[in-house]
Order: structure tokens, then C-alpha cells, then sequence
């Protein structure tokens, strides 16, 4: 369905919501920063920081596309096994990421709401603040919601979702007869999150690497060839694309 060329409006996401091909949760692990960086002869941490420039693109294509929801896969809580000097470098990329939102929530009108997802106890001080700050002051925001997976398992969220089951089953307030999918997943880390309706995974790789294990039930998955710091506007519509062919019949 083509836009009307005498609409007006000054919301990107409004103005292009049928770009989105039907794709309201979108969900990317963004592979290939430190291949990318190899490749031209840099440091890790080079890859890393434009993989980060890249994620402030993509949320503004996503967005002027008019998906609603973006999980993108950060950091994982394996790779906290990674180098200290390239793991420090990491935080900081992500710390320098924050603030440079909560100095500019709105991003040009889309007023992105930002949460982060995954466990806190190895995060900064500063990090932690940070994050409060912007979770805060985009709470409000209604354009797409961002979710960025920060020392983010799938395994240990739904643990930690079974978990708090068992100990309501255990003191008693919990009938374990009562127990069923919808307060497994009410438990998770971002519950109000629709699941992916798309999961993109760049570089080549095809793989799930702990990553939305639960919600990603019934996704579509597209695996992109670039490296994530090449992965542009057209590889986006690309995926977008291949998904508006597929029929999805949730197991009927």
C-alpha cells in the first residue's frame, strides 16, 4: 500500500507505518563488530564503537518503519568471559550511549522509550545510574520501545521467572495446579514486550546464542550476511521483505 502524497504529519513512524510489513516487534543480535574491525586492521573496541553508531541508526529506521518494539541483543552474560580491556570497552561504549540519549530523549521527535534488560548485579555504579536515568526519562515516551539485553541470558530469565513461581508454590500462595505458560512469561524480563514477530541475526551466523529462547517460539528468523556495522537501511528492508512473503500458521 503506497502513501498518500498529500498526508501530512510529523511523526515518522505514523507517516511510514506500513514500511513495517506487518513486523510490530522486531528483535536484532548484532553480530560482527570485532570480524568487521579485524578486517580493516583495528582493535576490537573500534568495531564495537561503530556497531554502536549503528544502533542509533537503526532505531530511527525502525522506527520511521513502524515497528513498535526493538530488543536488541548488547551483551550477553557470556561475554563477560571476554578480555577485561575489551569488556571495560564495551561499558564505556554503552555508558557514553546513555548519556548521550538522556541529552537528547526525544531523537528528533520519535520519543523513543528506552529500557534496558538483564541482570544488574555486575554493572557500575555509574552504569546503574545511568541506566535509572534514562528508563526515567523515556518511561513516558510513547514511540517504539527499545529494549537493549545488557548481561542478558535467556536461560537465567526464565530461571529466574520459575523461580519466583516456586517460591510463591513453596510459602503456599501459589497452587503449582495453577502454574501455566502465561505466568512463566509474565515473569520475564520485559513481559509487556509482544514476542518478535522477526529476529535478524548479522555475519552469517545461525544461531539463537541464548537470546528471547522463550519468545522466540514462534518468530521468523533472518540471518544477513554483513558484518552488524554494515548492516544499513536496505539490509533492513531486505529483512522486512522476506518476511512479508512468509506465512506464518503458528503450528495450525
Amino acid at each position: 500500500m503506497a502513501l498518500k502524497k498529500n498526508k501530512q504529519t510529523n511523526n515518522p513512524s505514523e507517516a511510514a507505518g506500513d514500511r513495517s510489513r506487518g513486523v510490530v516487534s522486531l528483535a536484532i543480535i548484532p553480530d560482527g563488530n570485532r570480524r568487521w574491525a579485524k578486517k580493516r586492521l583495528l582493535p576490537a573496541a573500534a568495531g564495537h564503537l561503530e556497531g554502536a553508531n549503528n544502533f542509533k541508526r537503526t532505531i530511527r529506521a525502525a522506527s520511521d518503519r513502524g515497528i513498535r518494539y526493538l530488543t536488541f541483543y548488547a551483551f550477553s552474560t557470556e561475554n563477560w568471559k571476554r578480555s577485561e580491556q575489551e569488556v571495560m570497552a564495551l561499558m564505556k561504549i554503552f555508558m557514553d550511549f546513555m548519556e548521550n540519549f538522556i541529552n537528547k530523549p526525544d531523537d528528533e521527535g520519535r520519543r523513543v522509550r528506552v529500557r534496558i534488560i538483564g541482570e544488574r548485579d555486575n554493572l557500575s555504579e555509574r552504569l546503574l545510574e545511568d541506566i535509572n536515568r534514562i528508563e526515567n526519562i523515556t518511561k513516558d515516551n510513547d514511540g517504539i520501545t527499545v529494549n537493549v539485553c545488557i548481561s542478558y541470558g535467556s536461560r537465567d530469565e526464565i530461571t529466574s521467572s520459575v523461580r519466583k513461581i516456586c517460591e510463591k508454590c513453596a510459602d503456599g500462595s501459589l497452587d503449582p495446579k495453577d502454574v501455566d505458560e502465561k505466568m512463566i512469561a509474565g515473569g520475564l524480563f520485559a513481559p509487556d514486550t509482544p514476542d518478535p514477530d522477526l529476529i535478524i541475526r548479522t555475519s552469517g551466523e545461525q544461531r539463537l546464542s541464548n537470546f528471547l529462547l522463550w519468545q522466540a517460539a514462534y518468530s521468523e528468523f533472518y540471518f544477513a550476511d554483513c558484518y552488524w556495522p554494515d548492516f544499513d537501511d536496505k539490509e533492513l528492508d531486505r529483512a522486512l521483505d522476506e518476511f512479508a512473503r512468509r506465512k506464518r500458521r503458528f503450528g495450525a
